[in-house]
């Protein structure tokens, strides 16, 4: 066991190389070619068991979009892009490919509203506004110059055939659905919370019985660092109180508190994404591009996530293009090096002269790679916790137990540190949006999982879950705050306004 003494700087430099690729979040600007296209730069995917009340039979997966987005970015805000393939994928029998892929595109309609600009007298001189808003009609309906839609498919493949079918609003049959406009400010849209409210839609699903609902739109930024700090020279504790960096003005010490973030958000029952002999599936989301009036071209992908963090901190950084442009069937031989031997801890190592956790990461792996099989006591007894029971192929995405009971975060036996806090309902199983995915992967990264320098975890072997070494966390300085984001879908909360 190594002293906290010398922890603390291994912690330190952990936190600083994460840090140092990972750009200004989870994943945003990950890769050289992706910060030249922020459009299409996945930042974060999100899957948990719905935790709203009376939504337990259902799952959530939420895609976010275009990085760093600040609130009072006009005159053309964050508006999608026509040009590129938005897409979120679940594999349900363990072959690392999709058995059920939602592809949403986007358009945008300009109005051409014009006004007289000669206010001389004489004939009307008729220009465009420069502005995609006019003043709103009431406090929930803005009077837009550009209005942005878009239409979700879903890709079914079952034994090597592919089927298609439009995804439809439920009420009116209609295959299109009008995206909000961002939170350009208050005197535009004086009750936005409510006006998003109006494009959350039920959705019927070809093939399931039950519907689904759809949400598309700008979010307030739901992931949590501190950066400012680890660029000053690692000034921070990451073995000190994991509310470290906080503030009277930055009460959460997160350096992204004042962002916001373009949301894919599908709400999917269970029995319609899930195999009849398995409760785990897997996602991850990919977007891909081709020029305008290209149809016949052949799309490239240029983004994928699934964990979060993998492309920042594992992969290498000649392989990063790679990475995005991949699949996860194709991952172990792509990749499979950069997870069971790992080079962070190499560096760290030979800066320090602190072993590293032995390799092959095996424990590394079963997170990102295979799926966790250590039983889980819970209802059903001694599941696979997120492997998959019929795996075949293994590939990097999230997993998610769908059996696993849902914990509403901030109440029970909840825990941001997910597995490490006991709180199975938590990443790695699935990922929601208040888990501090930070801390738990610079933790694992330090061989929690295999208590090699007794880092808390959770221990599975007895008749009731225990954690072990609590408060031994590699942090960041940086908490999620339940309060700040909502227990009802999309979960993640109003954008912040362009102006108050």
């Amino acid at each position: 066991m190594h002293s906290r003494r010398i922890l603390q700087p291994i912690a330190a430099l952990v936190l600083g190389l994460s840090a140092a690729t990972a750009g200004e979040a989870s994943s945003h600007r990950e890769a050289p070619f992706i910060t030249t296209q922020p459009k299409v730069d996945g930042t974060d995917l999100y899957m948990f068991r719905s935790y709203e009340a009376g939504r337990s039979g259902f799952v959530t997966l939420i895609a976010n979009y275009q990085p760093l987005q600040d609130a009072y970015g006009g005159p053309n805000y964050f508006a999608m892009d026509p040009d590129a393939l938005y897409e979120i994928h679940i594999d349900n029998d363990g072959d690392s490919r999709a058995d059920i892929t939602f592809q949403f595109r986007f358009a945008v309609t300009y109005k051409g509203i014009t006004v007289n600009g000669n206010t001389s007298g004489g004939p009307s001189v008729d220009n465009g506004i420069p502005l995609i808003n006019l003043p709103p009609s009431d406090s929930t309906t803005p009077t837009l110059n550009a209005v942005e839609t878009y239409k979700v498919k879903m890709v079914r493949r079952t034994n090597g055939h592919r089927t298609t079918s439009a995804i439809t609003d439920r009420f009116t049959g209609s295959p299109t659905f009008t995206k909000p406009v961002d939170n350009i400010g208050t005197k535009s849209i004086p009750d936005y919370e409510a006006y998003a409210n109006q494009h959350i839609h039920e959705i019927a699903i070809s093939g399931c019985n039950t519907t689904g609902r759809l949400f598309v739109g700008q979010r307030r930024e739901g992931f949590v660092v501190n950066l400012g700090p680890v660029f000053d020279l690692i000034h921070l504790n990451p073995l000190g109180a994991r509310n470290s960096a906080a503030t009277s003005s930055n009460p959460t010490g997160n350096i992204l508190a004042d962002k916001n973030i373009t949301s894919l958000a599908l709400e999917l029952p269970i029995s319609c994404v899930t195999a009849k002999d398995d409760p785990v599936i897997g996602a991850w989301t990919t977007a891909s591009k081709r020029g305008p009036f290209e149809e016949s071209v052949r799309w490239k992908q240029v983004s994928r996530l699934g964990n979060p963090l993998v492309n920042e901190v594992v992969i290498g950084i000649t392989d990063k293009d790679q990475f995005n442009a991949s699949k996860p069937d194709d991952d172990v031989a792509n990749f499979g090096r950069y997870v069971l031997y790992p080079t962070l801890p190499v560096l760290i190592n030979a800066l320090f002269g602190v072993p590293a956790p032995p390799t092959p990461r095996n424990d590394l792996l079963a997170v990102f790679v295979t799926g966790i099989t250590t039983g889980a006591t819970d209802t059903p007894p001694n599941l696979k916790f997120t492997a998959p029971k019929n795996l075949t192929v293994p590939g990097e995405m999230l997993r998610l137990n769908t059996a696993i009971r849902p914990v509403v975060p901030g109440t029970g036996s909840y825990s941001d540190l997910g597995f490490l806090g006991c709180d199975l309902a938590g990443f790695p199983n699935g990922r929601r949006v208040t888990d501090d995915v930070v801390d738990i992967e610079l933790t694992a990264a330090e061989g929690s999982l295999t208590q090699f320098n007794n880092l808390q975890t959770c221990d599975l072997s007895g008749t009731t879950p225990s954690v072990k070494n609590p408060g031994a966390v590699v942090n960041d300085g940086a908490l999620p705050d339940p309060t700040e984001y909502l227990t009802v879908f999309p979960y993640l909360n109003t954008p912040l306004p362009g102006a108050r």
